[in-house]
This record gives C-alpha cells, sequence and structure tokens, in this order.
C-alpha cells in the first residue's frame, strides 16, 4: 500500500473528504484552540499537520497526504502530526505509515498512563501528564482544584505525533513559540520533544503556585480565632487535590532523567543539556509538592488539636456552671425533705438568709472559677 494511502486512513473517510477536509479547515482556521471543551475545531482528531526544513515552517500546504509525501521525498526536514483524542480507525493509518509500536499506539488511544519514556526500534514514545489549576471562589470539601490530561508524543528521525486527552494543555502557542526560534527547531523532533516538556513542567510550577495560596488560606483560617470551626473536609479534599497533582509530576522525574543521560539516537546531543534544565525545574516542583503534603498534615493536627481544646474548654465551663448551679439545688433539696423539726422553716429571717447564703456561695465559686479561666 502506499504512503498516501496509509495516511488517508487517518479520518476512515479516505477519498469521500479524510484529511483534504481537514486541511481546508486547517486553511480557513490557521489559529487552533484546543481549551475547547469538544476534541477538535477541525472537526477530526487531526489538528494540525507541519513540516519544518532548517527549522522554519515550510510555506507548501494542501493535502496532508501530500505533504508528508513531499517531505519525505526530499529526505530533509521533519514533520510534526497533532492530534486530539483520536479513535482506533483515526490512527490505524497513522501507527502503519510511521510504523509505530502496536503497544504504544494502545497507550496513546487509552490514554491513562503514568509518565514514561519507552524506546521502540528508532523511536521513542513519551507519556507526560499535563496539569491546570481550576479557580474556584471558595475552596470547599468537594472543590476540584487539579485537572488532569495526558500528552503522548511519538518521536522518530523525520515526524513528531502528538496525541492530547483533556481539555486543556494546547500545544498552539507552544507551536509558534518554537517557529519564533528557527535555530532551536533545526535541531529536529527532538527540539519539539523538549519543548513539550519544558511546557508542561513549567505549568506544573504555575499550579504549584495556585495551589501554595489555597495551602496558605486554609493555614490562615486554621489558626484564626474561630479556626476550630472549620470544616476538616476543606483540608481533606486540598491533601486529595494535591495526590492528583503528585501522581503527575513525581513519575515525570525518571523519564526527564533518562532523557537527560540515556544516549537516544532521535535526541541530539545537545538537547540532552536542555532536558537537564527541565529535570531541575522538575525538582523544584516537586520538592514544593512533599513540603505542601507535611504543611497540610501539620495544618491538620493542629486543627484537631485546636478542636481538642475547644471541647475541653466546654467542658470546663460546663463543669463549673454545673458546680455553681449544684449549691441552690443542694440547699433546696434539703428544705424540701418536709421534717417536721426543722427550725428555720418557722424562723421570720430564715427565708431571706438562705437566699444570702446561696447568692454568696455562688458568687463565690463563679469568681474562683474566673480566676482559674474555667469561665
Amino acid at each position: 500500500m502506499t504512503m498516501a494511502g496509509n495516511l488517508r486512513k487517518v479520518t476512515g473517510l479516505g477519498k469521500a473528504g479524510g484529511l483534504r477536509k481537514v486541511a481546508q479547515l486547517g486553511r480557513r482556521r490557521r489559529r487552533v484552540d484546543l481549551s475547547h471543551p469538544v476534541r477538535s475545531p477541525l472537526g477530526s482528531s487531526v489538528v494540525n499537520c507541519v513540516t519544518y526544513l532548517d527549522g522554519v515552517r515550510t510555506p507548501e500546504g494542501g493535502d496532508p497526504v501530500d505533504v508528508v509525501a513531499r517531505m519525505r521525498k526530499r529526505a530533509a526536514g521533519f514533520v510534526w502530526l497533532g492530534l486530539h483524542e483520536p479513535t482506533d480507525q483515526e490512527f490505524a493509518g497513522v501507527a502503519e505509515l510511521f510504523d509505530l509500536h502496536p503497544l504504544a499506539v494502545e497507550d496513546a488511544i487509552e490514554a491513562h498512563q503514568r509518565p514514561k519514556v519507552e524506546r521502540y526500534g528508532e523511536t521513542l514514545f513519551a507519556v507526560f501528564k499535563t496539569v491546570c489549576y481550576l479557580e474556584h471562589e471558595e475552596l470547599t470539601a468537594t472543590s476540584e482544584v487539579v485537572s488532569t490530561g495526558e500528552i503522548m508524543v511519538f518521536v522518530g528521525q523525520d515526524f513528531v505525533i502528538t496525541v492530547r486527552h483533556g481539555r486543556h494543555g494546547s500545544l498552539g502557542p507552544l507551536r509558534e513559540e518554537l517557529e519564533s526560534d528557527p535555530a532551536q527547531l533545526a535541531k529536529g523532533p527532538s527540539a519539539v520533544l523538549h519543548a513539550i516538556a519544558d511546557h508542561v513542567v513549567d505549568d506544573f510550577l504555575t499550579v504549584v503556585d495556585s495551589v501554595q495560596a489555597d495551602v496558605d488560606h486554609v493555614e490562615t483560617e486554621v489558626f484564626a480565632e474561630n479556626g476550630a470551626r472549620i470544616d476538616p473536609g476543606r483540608i481533606y479534599q486540598l491533601k486529595r487535590e494535591l495526590l492528583e497533582l503528585r501522581r503527575a509530576v513525581v513519575p515525570l522525574s525518571r523519564p526527564l532523567e533518562e532523557l537527560a543521560t540515556r544516549p537516544f539516537r532521535v535526541v541530539d546531543p545537545e538537547i540532552q543539556a536542555y532536558f537537564r534544565d527541565v529535570s531541575d525545574h522538575l525538582l523544584r516542583a516537586v520538592e514544593q509538592i512533599a513540603a505542601f503534603d507535611e504543611l497540610l498534615n501539620s495544618i491538620l493536627q493542629a486543627h484537631l488539636a485546636r478542636v481538642t481544646v475547644a471541647q475541653n474548654e466546654d467542658m470546663r465551663k460546663i463543669t463549673a456552671w454545673a458546680a455553681i448551679v449544684a449549691v441552690p439545688t443542694m440547699v433546696c433539696g434539703v428544705y424540701g425533705m418536709n421534717f417536721d423539726h426543722m427550725p428555720e422553716l418557722r424562723w421570720r429571717y430564715g427565708y431571706g438568709l438562705v437566699i444570702g447564703v446561696i447568692a454568696v456561695a455562688c458568687l463565690a465559686l463563679h469568681r474562683g472559677f474566673r480566676r482559674n479561666g474555667w469561665l
């Protein structure tokens, strides 16, 4: 089967439309915004198909099938094919054309993978978790703070294929930034891989800074005057969202270390130094997340301690008032026994004296409790 025929399988529409219709739509909408909740503004999983020669985007357009064919024919440059949540049928032609390994293809389609880097023959397959901070007016026990997605990257000698899952993590701005630096882009597909890794890690740092604001807010409320009344579910929810962020950030350390130190044929040696820089930035995010987790544990323990102290204070107040109320209760109980020989019952000043004794005893107890901090 010819190369053009293979790529026409991408959308499963063949000559009836397929990538040619996508290309026409792409020319009308030059700027693609994948933050939209639908799969792709272009109407299919194919977001863009662009070729680069010496770091410069080639002006040739038209059918993506022909674009890839011309790039392969001149044996120079590389193609960047972007997809968004493709189905099995849509990805079948791409997998066959670029000789992608079935296991990597399965991971790219199904998503929900841990960050990793794997080598299949001459192709490098990388998985990155993307994160996005969800704005909220007030943190509650059910608030979503972090949303995650995925970017899978296939890197070969003359191609880069990006497969994105989720409603955020658009690579459109990244593509424009790369095209403004032809010297870096001229280093080949590995330059795109580095740019994606750097973009993902920068998003990690942005989200971490936003989460820090939530942690600081919760900490301030816990140590406020009425901190014992805060719902602990808010702290648990923030810990759960922090765990989601940790699952996206921490596992990426090993893949970035491999990209920075392990030799790969498709990775330019000069690019490996850039991966070391990205790894350093990731380490900062990992350390901050670990610090947040420890701080939230301390905040939770402090909150529980404050609740215990507040309960003890309430119990002391209840006990003090019970002791004060016990004085008139005891005296009235004595005079309510109805014995015949109780001389105070017929004494003219007996009632006033008893009331005075009760008042003096209650005031003395109240003063003593106040002096000891019970009231």
